[in-house]
């Protein structure tokens, strides 16, 4: 998984699917190169009506290197009501971008959430936006490494040559910036949901590399690891990290050094260079057999299975919904 199902026991967060960080991407405008795209999705298989009217959805952009944010985009929504739901989208620079909360400009307010075919993108200040329901671009052959794990995950995986998430929706959220907002040079990248909770933000879940927390965290410690911050990820998890490399073929300090390629669990992205994962990410690349083979040390072969063939060239990238 990208990110799906990223709680303990492969369950959502707070076992709410609309808490569930399904993936993000980062990648140039294309034809635009003084324009950047994040996209941050959520709940797989889209259960229950719309966005949390609790939670806030958060890009968080590091552009100086100190694993903290400097600039964000927050996304609140209102109840969902006879089959129509709101968004209002708020940008936040400084202080503002280093809290849970929605602070900052208000991008734009009260914006129909889009739930069917026919929604288009708006205008949100300076940014072009889409807040609705799409097709899940992410593609693994989950049930080749079911497989694997219950023949004692050793050796390389069985592909079934299935994909999982095929035919499956997400909600989408996914802005076009001015690159200016996201500060010079190199960007790191996460994104979060948190949830209200008599009256404070609590972190449900977050996602910076790909197919890192569902995959390569122990079971006890993902909940913990989806309520903390970038900032802290060295300290709290590369230990747990290095250890689950080494059950599966790396030397300790080998473990350690491939441990910190990951963390702090930020997506980079050099803006001059073309975007593909571990630079930024585009919908076509395949994350999941990268994150598995890297997982066991390289002693494995790809799945053979490729992206989706529902991708759109124009704003905002990913397939209509699935009926």
């Amino acid at each position: 998984m990208s990110n799906h199902f990223s709680a303990a026991d492969l369950k959502s967060p707070g076992d709410d699917a609309r808490l569930d960080v399904t993936g993000q991407y980062v990648f140039a405008a294309p034809g635009d190169p003084g324009k950047t795209v994040l996209i941050m999705n959520s709940n797989p298989f889209t259960q229950g009506n719309g966005f949390h009217p609790d939670a806030v959805h958060r890009f968080n952009i590091d552009n100086d290197g100190d694993s903290l944010a400097d600039a964000a985009f927050s996304f609140t929504f209102s109840e969902p009501q006879d089959g129509r739901q709101t968004a209002t989208a708020y940008y936040a620079t400084g202080s503002d971008a280093q809290t849970h909360e929605p602070r900052g400009e208000v991008l734009i307010a009260d914006t129909p959430v889009g739930f069917d075919a026919t929604a288009t993108p708006v205008q949100a200040g300076p940014c072009r936006l889409f807040i609705g329901k799409r097709s899940d671009p992410f593609f693994a052959d989950a049930e080749g490494v079911l497989h694997w794990l219950v023949d004692g995950a050793t050796g390389n995986f069985q592909w079934s040559g299935k994909d999982t998430f095929a035919g499956a929706n997400i909600y989408s959220i996914a802005v076009e910036v001015p690159n200016d907002m996201l500060g010079r040079g190199p960007i790191g990248t996460w994104v979060t949901i948190s949830l209200r909770r008599d009256g404070t933000l609590v972190q449900m879940d977050r996602e910076g590399n790909p197919s890192f927390n569902p995959i390569l965290n122990p079971n006890d410690i993902k909940d913990e690891f989806n309520a903390t911050d970038p900032v802290d990820d060295v300290k709290k998890h590369l230990q747990p990290l290095s250890h689950v490399l080494q059950q599966h073929g790396y030397p300790p300090d080998e473990a350690n050094q491939a441990a910190l390629t990951l963390l702090p669990d930020i997506l980079h992205y050099d803006r001059t260079r073309p975007a593909h994962y571990p630079n930024g990410r585009v919908m076509t690349d395949d994350v999941f057999s990268a994150r598995m083979i890297f997982m066991v040390h390289g002693q494995a072969t790809p799945q053979n299975i490729g992206p989706h063939d529902d991708l759109m060239a124009v704003f905002p990238f990913l397939g209509i919904p699935n009926s």
